[in-house]
């Protein structure tokens, strides 16, 4: 609940959407005044005038405005997190697409018979709400085919079954839809 700045704490929120596994830095936070009805619901927030533990990595998506709560981090060791360098087309990858920005895959394949026996052509992403933890300026990100290089944070489970689909998939190529 807002209230006037007598009556409130400042607490962290984001200053933009935050995908899960997203590593926190004070460029991802600007400070919000709440006013809380209890001290016991204050507590469940990071407090703007106390030092946040370091290396903290957010467990869920976080959106733009939204306080930060202390469920949604854990600390940054996370040890099933995993880096997977994705190779796009730079016309299926918003340009705008940078480190932190939360992001849905999808497979396409090449025809439509490249989707038989496989839940490709059911309109789903492959990867849902994924963290960008690497997205080179798009004039620096090209490979020599020409397409984008963006490396994306997500667990050992999401890899398995991502690389599982790619494999069940004839002449896959990848869309990235940004998500804020």
């Amino acid at each position: 609940m807002l209230g006037s700045s007598e009556d409130t704490v400042p607490v962290w929120a984001a200053a933009a959407p935050l995908g899960s596994g997203h590593v926190l830095t004070a460029d991802d936070l600007a400070v919000r005044r709440v006013r809380f009805d209890d001290s016991d619901a204050a507590s469940l927030y990071f407090r703007a005038d106390e030092q946040l533990p370091a290396d903290l990595r957010l467990s869920h998506d976080v959106g733009a405005g939204e306080l930060l709560p202390r469920a949604a981090v854990a600390p940054g060791g996370d040890r099933d997190q995993r880096q997977v360098p994705v190779s796009v087309s730079p016309e299926q990858v918003p340009g705008a697409v940078e480190v932190g920005d939360a992001v849905d895959v999808y497979v396409r394949p090449s025809t439509r018979t490249g989707c038989q026996d496989s839940s490709v052509c059911d309109g789903r992403p492959a990867l849902s709400g994924v963290t960008v933890l690497d997205a080179p300026p798009a004039d620096e990100a090209f490979g020599s085919d020409g397409s984008r290089m963006l490396v994306l944070g997500m667990s050992g489970a999401q890899a398995q079954r991502f690389f599982r689909l790619l494999a069940s998939t004839d002449d896959a190529a990848l869309t990235v839809v940004g998500r804020g």
